[in-house]
């Protein structure tokens, strides 16, 4: 980030009903499950997540007793997609299952036994990097983790049953000033959340507005009148 003057910097979240984060946390399950069974398992799981439809692929290689269907379900269950007829539930979609077992090939480099330098390898590769920064308590930037609140905010009401005209789907973004290297004040809040069809939009509006946005980001002491609230700007998310 800059450290002289000021400029505005956007993070944005999306919720565990978001196809993205709904693949996660099914590949994260069958993860899960192998590694319960057989400690020594070898996952490769991809998701593809789409209408009324989940595709699992990838490479697993475990002693373990899987029931991907029954994983996909249970996982779609949890993030709250029970409602039938909206495009995707746990009921109704169609669960295809293309894993296979690890490449002989990859699997010779990881074992001991049968590697070229008679180690134990890695399987794949992988780069990652970030950092830590003293704006939050969780030592994450300020946008990207009051993002991330807005949404468990949100989720955690719906899940109550404080608030059943929500849908599981929903993004949030925020747009945080700073100045000389410091957040001074939330500029904009963007929420667009999925909700039943016959919900009063502006309800919707003032319902996420007083007992999410506010409830999370007034104890910041930087969101103000000034603060542009945005709050399904499209007009309408039925269909996630």
């Amino acid at each position: 980030m800059l450290s002289h003057g000021s400029h505005i910097f956007t993070s944005e979240s999306v919720s565990e009903g978001h196809p993205d984060k709904v693949c996660d946390q099914i590949s994260d399950a069958v993860l899960d499950n192998c590694l319960r069974q057989d400690p020594k398992s070898r996952v490769a799981c991809e998701v593809f997540a789409t209408t009324d439809t989940v595709i699992v692929g990838g490479e697993i290689t475990t002693n373990a007793t899987l029931d991907i269907e029954a994983i996909v379900r249970e996982t779609v269950k949890q993030i709250g997609y029970t409602e039938e007829g909206c495009g995707f539930d746990y009921k109704t979609l169609k669960v295809v299952n293309l894993t296979n077992t690890q490449s002989a090939d990859i699997s010779m480099g990881v074992n001991a036994d049968t590697s070229l330098f008679g180690e134990q390898g890695a399987g794949d590769q992988g780069m990652m990097f970030g950092f830590a920064c003293d704006e939050t308590e969780e030592l994450m930037p300020a946008p990207v983790m009051w993002a991330h609140q807005l949404l468990m905010e949100a989720s955690r009401l719906r899940k109550a049953g404080d608030a059943p005209f929500l849908r599981p789907d929903a993004k949030s973004q925020v747009s945080l000033l700073y100045q000389d290297g410091k957040p001074v004040h939330i500029d904009s809040v963007v929420i667009s959340h999925q909700h039943t069809p016959e919900t009063d939009r502006n309800h919707l509006i003032s319902f996420l507005t007083d007992k999410v946005i506010k409830v999370v980001l007034e104890k910041t002491g930087l969101l103000d009148e000034k603060t542009k609230i945005y709050i399904n700007p499209t007009g309408r998310f039925v269909i996630g």
